[in-house]
């Protein structure tokens, strides 16, 4: 008994010993006043080193005496202070964030963790702390944010952007590490990457130029790698965290009321995280200072089963573009030690009817009767369950492993019935998706990584289409927009080589061969289709070699030679519909892949924490490009489409286009909180006439853009002035097909298409009450211009309030 009561006292004393010695230190953000998790803190004497957990606090006692000890987190400030320093300062530390840097870390160059400056190409990565300052309503909002991508809405439930101009099934879509680009991804604008949901994502990371080594098809202009919220766990097998946020929205232009929460369980094993999002847009309006032809006069109202021409007492106002969407995320991971994990999440966003605005404008005939009395996209679904596995122990084959496992869903429909027609027309789309990622590396030697891997991915489309009448709901079988049943399949094989061969220059090399395999059949019931089954197999090899000279960190060169490709897909080579009036697409099974071949040069230099520039300069060529020409279908240019004679047209492999262009940038940090940010982006595009006799401007290269801030951050407040512009494009500049389709265009002195020059005033403000409530308020566009971003079909909003409070716990 005795010697169980003298074990008692000796384990209570020791424990008072431990309190007594240890010693916490937590980790803020200057302006924000919130935790910072994953501070590495060190010292050389004595030799000790620490990493903050998600509260941003850790034990320091080792550190005890410590002359210099070092603060360090990417895109903070290092902070070097002594532990008597610490102690005067209560154990508090705050770090200042800095655009004054070249340590990124980035992860969409080779799937895996590097420095930015050890990369030969430009990537832009947008973190959390900004994400939640422009608070944008959309995940394509928020790449337009950055001022490199630029944005095309056809309706305000959209966003295609385009990269170096490239757009739609030329840029890649990533989720955490799953891509979204489908057997159907179209020629015509996108709006899928609304399906991500922007108030659920932790970081954002745009890569620009050919990225098929590490991604394969589709990778031409980039790719935007979209990183979700992770479950976070607590590191300690004695506590269970309860971490979360939740905020509010609301905004005049569309009247957008948004609801969002997110929670996170975590133990030392376990972690849980649930994020949902809610959001409700009204009729977007538009500006009033601007080119009237922008403005909306008439619309079309049903009553009783009859249409009516409505004439539009509020002109800015563009009825009829309306929506509402939801998202949820539900992630579970597990580790049992430091070096493995699983994870598994489930993703789910759907909308609800879209209004399609542009094909509601319409007025083809010039006669004042608009031509749809319905035209709207079905509700946008997107469903995706995804497991991933990590291995980080270190054996001869890899010093880590990645397995990503993932199955997709994808929903979408469209529905249009013309003016007083009782017939209502609805196509229906569904595609199951599966992938297979398998991605590792493997340091050799002291100066070597090699990055390898593979890919497979499957993809089932399922095609549907009937006519309703709208007064007594009798159905009629129609032309399926694809070929049902068809099938789009990738296998691909990739190493990627980084070689530090001198101190001061860095080589990459990169190879990928993918082989694709389609395979559809068409029905010839309701469409003279000249053949039943299609076939369409082709291997692609590609590559990329750059070189970094970075003598040292403030400064970065590169080079780099990369080729990508674009493998044709089902909407290429089955589809059926009209592009646009008077215009029928039809198949061409008869396709080869697109090349791209691209040469960039750039560099990047910091000095002190006063100046940061870069800058890049490229030139892509795509040889065998596919595009949208006139065709001959069964021998005749014209076929009667949807009771109308149609010029017959069809994706074929051109000769050439190119793209060249420049995009630069500049940080200056003037002191005392006070910032300037500036992007500009110039690109110009050409394309080969079918019979190769001339060059005519290409599709989707937009025309000179850029995004300049002034911001000042102290504690606890952030402004930021910024104004977004927009060159001029005469009609001369615009792409044959947007000559054509010239609806959603402005006219000119003489009667042709153009895209006026355009700029809006705007300004963001956050106040920070304390570490867990905050408050966002901003103006976008001012000055209310009236004005409509190139090859959209919907004016941007007018003048534009926004407020948000946020509660973090």
């Amino acid at each position: 008994m005795k010697s169980k009561t003298l074990l008692m006292v000796i384990l209570v004393f020791v424990g008072i010993q431990s309190n007594i010695f240890s010693q916490t230190i937590t980790i803020l953000d200057k302006t924000t006043r919130q935790n910072i998790s994953g501070v590495t803190i060190f010292s050389n004497k004595p030799k000790a080193t620490v990493t903050t957990n998600i509260k941003g606090q850790v034990d320091i006692s080792a550190f005890k005496g410590a002359d210099s000890i070092y603060f360090r987190f990417i895109s903070y400030k290092t902070e070097v202070l002594s532990y008597s320093q610490l102690e005067s300062l209560q154990f508090k530390i705050e770090l200042s964030q800095t655009n004054i840097s070249l340590n990124e870390i980035i992860v969409s160059a080779n799937r895996w963790e590097e420095n930015q400056i050890e990369i030969p190409y430009r990537v832009e990565k947008i973190d959390a702390k900004e994400l939640s300052f422009r608070n944008t309503q959309t995940s394509a909002d928020l790449l337009g944010s950055s001022g490199y991508a630029y944005i095309q809405k056809s309706q305000l439930a959209g966003g295609s952007p385009s990269l170096r101009g490239f757009a739609t099934n030329r840029v890649m879509l990533v989720v955490d590490g799953v891509r979204m680009n489908n057997a159907i991804f179209r020629t015509g604008n996108l709006q899928n990457s609304i399906s991500i949901d922007a108030a659920s994502i932790e970081s954002t990371e745009i890569l620009f130029g050919p990225g098929a080594v590490m991604y394969g098809s589709d990778a031409i202009g980039g790719v935007m790698d979209f990183h979700t919220l992770k479950p976070k766990f607590s590191g300690d097998a004695d506590k269970t965290i309860f971490t979360g946020n939740v905020f509010g929205r609301i905004s005049s232009a569309n009247k957008e009321k948004t609801g969002h929460f997110d929670l996170n369980i975590g133990s030392k094993e376990w972690a849980f995280l649930t994020s949902y999002t809610s959001s409700n847009y009204n009729d977007l309006r538009a500006g009033s200072d601007g080119n009237s032809y922008y403005l909306r006069p008439t619309y079309v109202e049903t009553f009783g089963k009859k249409d009516f021409m409505m004439d539009n007492n509020d002109l800015s106002l563009q009825i009829g573009s309306g929506y509402k969407q939801n998202n949820f995320i539900q992630k579970i991971s597990y580790k049992s030690d430091e070096s493995w994990d699983l994870d598994y999440g489930f993703y789910y966003s759907e909308t609800s009817n879209a209004p399609r605005y542009d094909r509601l404008c319409l007025d083809a005939n010039n006669n004042g009767v608009l031509d749809y009395a319905e035209w709207y996209y079905g509700p946008q679904k997107w469903m995706m369950n995804r497991v991933g596995f990590t291995h980080s122990k270190s054996n001869k084959f890899y010093d880590q492993l990645h397995l990503v496992a993932a199955s997709q869903n994808y929903q979408e429909s469209r529905h249009d019935r013309k003016f007083n027609n009782k017939k209502l027309r609805n196509q229906k789309e569904n595609v199951d998706a599966s992938s297979l990622n398998l991605d590792l590396d493997k340091k050799i030697g002291e100066k070597s990584t090699l990055f390898y891997g593979a890919e497979v991915v499957h993809n089932l489309v399922s095609s549907i289409a009937y006519k309703e009448n709208i007064d007594t709901e009798v159905q009629e079988p129609t032309t399926t927009r694809y070929p049902n049943g068809s099938t789009w399949q990738s296998y691909g094989a990739y190493a990627n080589l980084k070689y530090k061969f001198k101190p001061k220059f860095i080589l990459n090399a990169g190879l990928r061969y993918s082989y694709y395999i389609i395979k559809a059949d068409f029905d010839t019931t309701l469409f003279p289709f000249p053949f039943t089954h299609a076939e369409n197999k082709n291997g692609a090899l590609n590559g990329s070699l750059g070189l970094v000279f970075s003598p040292d960190k403030t400064l970065q060169m590169y080079a780099n030679f990369s080729t990508g490709f674009r493998a044709p897909n089902i909407d290429d080579i089955g589809k059926v519909f009209e592009s646009v009036p008077g215009s029928v697409v039809v198949p061409n099974t008869n396709l080869k892949p697109e090349y791209a071949y691209n040469g960039e040069i750039g560099m990047a230099k910091t000095i002190n924490d006063f100046l940061k520039i870069d800058f890049a300069a490229y030139y892509t060529l795509l040889d065998n490009a596919l595009a949208r020409r006139n065709f001959q279908y069964n021998g005749k240019d014209s076929i009667n489409y949807d009771g109308k004679m149609s010029q017959v047209q069809a994706i074929q492999n051109i000769s050439q286009a190119y793209v060249c262009g420049v995009q630069a940038g500049v940080n200056i940090n003037f002191g005392k909180g006070i910032g300037l940010k500036s992007t500009i982006c110039y690109q110009y595009g050409k394309e080969e006439s079918i019979d190769s006799a001339k060059y005519y401007p290409t599709s989707h290269v937009p025309p000179m853009f850029g995004i300049t801030h002034l911001t000042y951050e102290r504690k606890k407040l952030k402004f930021d002035f910024y104004v977004v512009y927009n060159s001029k494009m005469d009609y001369e500049d615009l792409a044959l097909s947007e000559r054509q389709d010239d609806a959603p265009y402005a006219k000119d002195a003489n009667g042709l298409p153009f895209v006026p020059a355009w700029s809006t005033l705007n300004f963001k403000a956050a106040f920070y009450i304390n570490k867990n409530i905050a408050l966002n308020a901003g103006v976008e566009n001012i000055t209310d211009k009236l004005y409509r971003p190139f090859e959209s079909g919907i004016s941007a909003p007018g003048r534009n309030f926004i407020v948000a409070l946020k509660g973090s716990f």
